[in-house]
C-alpha cells in the first residue's frame, strides 16, 4: 500500500534521505522546507515552503502519511524540539494521516540496561530525553483521539552525507591519519546506517494499515564496540591510525559558559553506557529488515564522504 507522504524537513538530513526512498519506492512525494531552502530538497519531489504551523497543516492536505524529519540544531532543542513536534503531530491529526515519527534511545537515561526493547521503562536523565519522552507522550495523546502514529527507534545515524558523530568526530581527521572515538573502544553503542533506516520506514508506512494506532518499534541496526568501529575503518583504507578519545572534560568546562558544551555534554553517557536495540518486534512485523552488512556500510558512507576506498 503506498499513497502520498509529506515529508516534514525535507532538505535536512534525514528528510532528504526518506524523500528520495519513498520516490524511489513509487511513492507522492511532497516535501515541506523552510523559505528559500527548496533548492536542497532532492529532485523529482513537490516542494512546498512553509514556516508557520499552519501552512504545514495545510501542505499535508491529501496526504496519507506525515514524516517529521524536523531536526532543529542541538543548541536549540531546549526552544523548538517540542513546539515543531506539537506541530508536526497537528499536521497529521489534523488530516487523518498516519504520523511517523523517528525515536532516540535518550528516552531511556543514563540507567538504561544494555538491550532495549518496547518494553524498556523510560527514565530520561537529560533535559533531551525528558523532552523526547513528552514528544512521545503527546505522539500516544492524539493516537487516543484517533490519529495513527509509527515510531521507529534507533541509536546514532550514519551514512547517506554528513552531519553525524561519524564524520564530524570518528573520522574527521582521517586524511591525517588519525580517529577520534568519543567513548571507551569496549563499550558497544547503536550506529543506523541510514539508508537502511530510511528504506525500513518506507516499508512500516506501505504496512501501516497491519499496525495499531500507537506503534514502536526499534531498529537494530549495528550495534559494534568502538574497537570494532575502528577495526572496520582500518581494514577499509587498509592503514593504522592513531586512535584519540573526545575530551569530554574540556567540553563539559566550555559548557560552564558556551551552549553547544552544554548541550553535547549532555550525551557523553551514551558511549560510557553500553547498549542496543533489539529489533524482535520489528522483524516479526515484517520479516526481511533492511540491513546493509557493516564493512560494506561503513565503505559507502567513507565514499560518500570522499575517501577513495
Amino acid at each position: 500500500m503506498t499513497g502520498k507522504i509529506l515529508v516534514l524537513g525535507a532538505a535536512g538530513r534525514l528528510g532528504f534521505a526518506a524523500a528520495e526512498a519513498f520516490r524511489e519506492a513509487r511513492w507522492q512525494v511532497r516535501g515541506l522546507v523552510r523559505p528559500k531552502r527548496t533548492f536542497a530538497a532532492p529532485r523529482g519531489i513537490e516542494v512546498v515552503e512553509a514556516y508557520t504551523r499552519e501552512e504545514a497543516v495545510e501542505a499535508a492536505r491529501g496526504c496519507d502519511v506525515v514524516l517529521n524529519a524536523f531536526n532543529p540544531a542541538i543548541t536549540e532543542w531546549r526552544d523548538k524540539a517540542t513546539q515543531l513536534a506539537h506541530s508536526a503531530i497537528a499536521t497529521a491529526e489534523e488530516n487523518g494521516a498516519t504520523f511517523i515519527f523517528p525515536g532516540s534511545v535518550w528516552n531511556y537515561g543514563e540507567t538504561m540496561p544494555p538491550l532495549l526493547d518496547e518494553a524498556t521503562p523510560v527514565h530520561p536523565s537529560t533535559m533531551k530525553g525528558r523532552l523526547r519522552v513528552e514528544i512521545e507522550t503527546r505522539i500516544e495523546e492524539a493516537c487516543e483521539r484517533g490519529m495513527r502514529a509509527i515510531v521507529l527507534r534507533a541509536g546514532d545515524f550514519y551514512g547517506a552525507g554528513v552531519g553525524s558523530w561519524f564524520d564530524l568526530v570518528v573520522v574527521k581527521d582521517l586524511g591525517r591519519q588519525r580517529l577520534t572515538y568519543p567513548g571507551p573502544l569496549d563499550v558497544v553503542h547503536p550506529w543506523a546506517y541510514l539508508p537502511d533506516y530510511v528504506d525500513t520506514l518506507v516499508t512500516l508506512a506501505e504496512r501501516r494499515s497491519e499496525f495499531k494506532p500507537y506503534e514502536t518499534f526499534g531498529f537494530p541496526g549495528h550495534a559494534v564496540t568502538g574497537r570494532e568501529m575502528i577495526a572496520a575503518i582500518e581494514a577499509i583504507t587498509r592503514a593504522t591510525y592513531n586512535v584519540s578519545r573526545m575530551r569530554w572534560w574540556m567540553i563539559k568546562s566550555f559548557g560552564q559558559i558556551f551552549r553547544m558544551g552544554r548541550a553535547l555534554g549532555e550525551l557523553e553517557y551514551l558511549w560510557r553506557v553500553p547498549h542496543r536495540l533489539s529489533g524482535d518486534k520489528l522483524k516479526a512485523a515484517l520479516g526481511d529488515v533492511p540491513h546493509t552488512p557493516f564493512d560494506k556500510a561503513v565503505r559507502t558512507s567513507l565514499r560518500v564522504l570522499g575517501y577513495r576506498v
